[in-house]
């Protein structure tokens, strides 16, 4: 058994359809399928676990999810797409619906990046004994997300607003001798009660020499007096993600480690204030770079400098010594450098940031410098 749902409303973003299809069109394809959960999400509003979306170059786009989601559907899915709710198998709904006389999709795209080769599979066989034509591709609708609309925007504001929020609780009762797990945890708890969804990614939470591990896994290590404390973590809001990090100390800092978290906060802020839509990945990147190069410690800071956030915590464009797409007008990306010393320990500040034509606004406002609890 299957039912067709129609949205009780049309929530802001129906124009991104618009959008992809017109790509479609300058791609030669007759429809996409969507398959990544994130991309249907920003296409189609749809925050379930399971859906695939077709979306022709012309007309309606169709969402196909389970009973589970018979409800859900009706509030979260925007105009322009037509929710089916199918009983048995999606994929055999959806390959159903492109036999139908006068379906209209020959040639059919499909996210090579986010398809198994078991699913690839089910379709390709399918195209054997039909006139379809499925053709590969890559970055159709993850080009169109890396540019932020005012709703978007909004939500990855609150979701930096309330990751701040968190820290600021979570800082003033962490004491030595406390353990990473136990920071973790009650940095998770003021998540959530400052109003995250989740977590878009698992905390990092690491002290002294493990600092120097860029994504160290908290674990039952103590916390000890005069060590570095380095905390990574984010918040999500109406499914947007915020990415933040901070690096305290455990009481009076050396002179050494204010030296290195002094280099890494005005690596930062150069970074931060210098990026500018337009330029390239790798230019934006080499502006922390070279500032961490000019200080002695090039070799120290080894991943790159930023990547975009928003469905997801790392999402297109990327800031690195290899990216050499333009940032776009609209993006929001983090700048986090960062300095690690093997057996002694590192330093990282994060902030998010959105790219605006007139230059680079600051969404993160807590304080860079270096805390001493």
């Amino acid at each position: 058994m299957r039912s067709t749902l129609t949205p009780d409303s049309a929530p802001p973003g129906a124009d991104r359809l618009a959008r992809l299809q017109g790509a479609l069109v300058g791609a030669e394809l007759d429809a996409l399928l969507v398959t990544a959960l994130p991309n249907i999400r920003y296409l189609s509003g749809f925050s379930g676990s399971n859906a695939l979306l077709l979306v022709p170059a012309v007309g309606e786009a169709t969402l196909w999810t389970d009973f589970r989601y018979a409800t859900q559907v009706k509030t979260e899915v925007r105009g322009g797409v037509r929710a089916v709710i199918e009983a048995h198998s999606l994929w055999s709904a959806l390959l159903a619906t492109l036999r139908e006389p006068g379906a209209g999709a020959r040639r059919i795209g499909f996210e090579t990046e986010h398809l198994s080769h078991r699913d690839a599979h089910r379709f390709l066989d399918e195209a054997r004994d039909a006139a379809s034509e499925w053709r590969p591709t890559t970055h159709l609708v993850e080009a169109l997300r890396e540019v932020k609309d005012a709703e978007e925007l909004a939500r990855i504001r609150t979701a930096v607003a309330i990751a701040e929020t968190a820290l600021e609780r979570t800082l003033p009762t962490i004491r030595v001798g406390q353990t990473e797990l136990e920071v973790a945890g009650r940095l998770e708890f003021e998540l959530r009660r400052a109003g995250s969804e989740g977590f878009p990614f698992e905390c990092i939470v690491a002290a002294g020499d493990r600092t120097a591990l860029p994504h160290a896994r908290p674990t039952s290590r103590a916390i000890g007096a005069g060590e570095f404390l380095l905390i990574d973590f984010g918040a999500v809001h109406a499914g947007y993600c915020s990415d933040l990090t901070r690096t305290v100390v455990m009481g009076p800092p050396s002179d050494r480690q204010r030296a290195i978290h002094d280099l890494v906060r005005e690596a930062l802020g150069s970074a931060s204030a210098g990026v500018r839509a337009g330029m390239r990945g790798w230019d934006a990147d080499a502006i922390a770079r070279d500032y961490i190069a000019r200080g002695g410690y090039g070799e120290a800071f080894g991943h790159s400098l930023g990547h975009g956030i928003g469905l997801e915590v790392h999402e297109a464009p990327r800031l690195s010594s290899t990216a050499d797409a333009p940032l776009p007008v609209g993006a929001v990306v983090t700048i986090e450098p960062g300095i690690y010393l093997e057996g002694w320990g590192g330093v990282r500040i994060e902030d998010d940031v959105v790219l605006h034509p007139d230059g680079p606004e600051l969404l993160s406002r807590f304080p860079r410098e270096l805390v001493s609890l």
